[in-house]
């Protein structure tokens, strides 16, 4: 499993990483995957509901506004990409 995980300003990638596990996706465990990937960013995690995760797995990628996150993110928005 990889997620590319980018955090965007204007359009533009400010920051990105590509978060991988030898195990298969798992959508339960997709807050942990998440967390861990916010951890490597250094951002706050966002707040998680059912649409985002039928979002991820309906159409391979999620997108988090700075509205998702309590804290302030400092960026316009978190990307989350499946590239399987």
């Amino acid at each position: 499993m990889r997620i590319w995980a980018k955090l965007m300003t204007d359009g533009h990638i400010k920051k990105q990483v590509v978060y991988e596990k030898a195990e298969k996706l798992t959508y339960s465990h997709f807050f942990d995957y998440l967390t861990e990937i916010c951890q490597e960013l250094d951002i706050p995690t966002p707040v998680l509901t059912k649409t985002h995760i039928f979002n991820f797995a309906k159409f391979n990628h999620v997108k988090f506004p700075g509205r998702d996150f309590v804290d302030s993110l400092g960026y316009d928005y978190l990307f989350l990409e499946n590239l399987f």
